[in-house]
């Protein structure tokens, strides 16, 4: 069977396919230590994804259960995962917790931790050393290399012909926090020293890091670094089995001074040099938790930049992002973080400690559950069925999306060819979705329209004197990408099309007079 593949499809966008068909993962991120023991996965995880009408999961592989005794490597929790997600008809995005997870060194396995001598660490200005290990240190990076070498191939020994593994992301939240860059005494010494002539290739500029990038300089430094040893690991990993390979970003945020986040992780001002650094990674993908995410939505899609969100707040708002992400953004994957929480009666759900929160410019909003899960299992059911027409459309005109952005963001606009649509945006409340709709034109004045939170008004083009108004409005479902008509709705529910707290569909003809 072919191997799982990221490539333009003939409309030219950045799509992932597998067994040659196009896959998009509607998907949930565990939390850390969910996929840890084969047991919890079997007894406790599986079970509370059930429902939830995921056709993927994200989860990690920790390299100190991998490597625990250096050189020898254990792969019974690896394959247990592997068979337990097919029986649960599921494919895997895997987190590859090597070096770095959320810019310390947390899983390396112990060995490593207590050499930290041939494993040194970042040191800040003063000489403090920190919990994460350089990416200078090359003795580091090879070991990485070696043991993510070694997944990558005993993947494909086992999981060739059924591709249920079909994304990998090497390390997590990589960058340093509290500091610029790496003070050591190796860092110091590449700093102070032009920078690499395949960087100046890529970006056309020679000098110092001081002379070219000025103010930046120090997480610059520190994203070619960075980016550079995860290509090392990432390559050499492909080598063995060419899965799909990204890194993801921990947001560059408030108060905005590099080490206030990760200072060189594949944030949206360094993935020029990312991109020189790690050419073999497809995308750079966002882990979002801050209120305004239809902004970072929009800053992390692109033509060299697919849509990869392998981490989004797990509230009620993920569903109205879902429908905007998928239809507004090509994205290939949508993640809720924390996905098993959802089984849970959200009085009971337990939540980061407000202060961590609040150092981490978490939105604590993020983390209510109430009205989540029905919500994100619908919309996730409901996008399946409409794969068909998505795949038919989208790249085109005729299918367009739009969320709520911000408090005083009260009205989308979508323009399309016969008449133009305003969407008016519900209250945003606790435990509801945003507004958002998801709108296909199937022919001149006909529409299927998807949307939560909302109501729609409908008029005529600029110039065009006439009034549009509703010819026939059928309530239903889609099934395969075929409309089911339910009731025709042509007496007073016609006098305002408004969609609920659920994700609901309409079949709406046009006339003008």
């Amino acid at each position: 069977m072919p191997v799982p593949i990221v490539k333009r499809d003939e409309k030219g966008i950045p799509t992932l396919y597998v067994h040659d068909k196009p896959f998009f993962l509607r998907s949930g991120e565990i939390h850390n230590s969910s996929a840890s023991d084969p047991r919890f996965l079997e007894e406790s995880l599986w079970p509370a994804l059930r429902g939830l009408n995921l056709n993927a999961v994200i989860l990690p592989l920790y390299w100190e259960l991998i490597e625990p005794t250096e050189g020898s490597y254990d792969f019974s929790l690896l394959e247990a995962i592997i068979a337990s997600a097919r029986r649960e008809g599921l494919k895997l995005c895997f987190l590859w917790f090597g070096l770095w997870k959320n810019a310390e060194s947390f899983y390396v396995p112990a060995w490593m931790k207590k050499d930290t001598e041939t494993y040194f660490r970042a040191e800040k200005v003063n000489g403090e050393k920190m919990k994460t290990i350089s990416p200078l240190c090359a003795a580091a990076v090879e070991k990485d290399r070696r043991a993510f070498s070694a997944v990558m191939r005993r993947i494909r020994e086992i999981d060739e012909q059924e591709n249920t593994v079909v994304v990998m992301q090497v390390e997590n939240e990589i960058g340093l926090l509290g500091t610029d860059r790496d003070y050591s005494e190796t860092a110091n010494k590449a700093f102070f020293a032009p920078i690499p002539e395949k960087l100046t290739a890529a970006i056309g500029k020679s000098g110092t890091w001081e002379e070219v990038f000025g103010a930046d300089a120090g997480e610059s430094f520190m994203a070619w670094h960075f980016g550079s040893a995860v290509e090392t690991i990432a390559a050499s990993g492909k080598k063995e089995y060419d899965l799909p390979c990204y890194a993801n970003a921990w947001l560059r945020q408030s108060p905005w001074f590099p080490g206030s986040y990760p200072s060189g992780g594949p944030v949206t001002q360094v993935q020029p040099i990312w991109r020189a650094a790690a050419p073999s990674l497809f995308a750079f993908g966002p882990d979002i938790y801050v209120p305004y995410c239809a902004d970072v939505l929009d800053e992390y899609a692109g033509v060299d930049n697919p849509l990869f969100i392998p981490e989004i707040r797990k509230d009620a708002v993920a569903s109205s992002y879902a429908l905007y992400a998928f239809g507004a953004k090509n994205a290939i994957c949508f993640s809720p973080f924390g996905i098993e929480d959802l089984a849970l009666d959200p009085s009971r759900l337990d939540k980061p400690p407000m202060d961590l929160m609040i150092a981490l410019n978490i939105d604590p909003s993020a983390f209510d559950i109430t009205g989540s899960r029905d919500c994100l299992a619908a919309t996730y059911k409901l996008l399946g069925e409409l794969e068909p027409l998505y795949l038919r459309y989208r790249g085109t005109e005729h299918l367009q999306a739009c969320v709520r952005y911000g408090e005083t963001d009260y009205t989308g606009f979508l323009r399309f060819g016969g008449c133009d649509m305003v969407v008016k945006y519900g209250p945003r409340m606790s435990g509801k979705p945003l507004g958002c709709l998801y709108a296909i034109e199937l022919a001149d004045g006909r529409f299927l329209l998807t949307g939560l939170n909302c109501s729609v008004e409908f008029h005529a083009k600029p110039g065009d004197s006439r009034k549009l108004d509703i010819l026939r409005m059928e309530e239903g479902c889609v099934e395969q990408g075929e409309w089911i008509r339910g009731r025709v709705l042509n007496g007073d529910e016609q006098m305002t099309l408004r969609f609920g707290d659920m994700p609901d569909s309409r079949m709406i003809e046009l006339y003008a007079f």
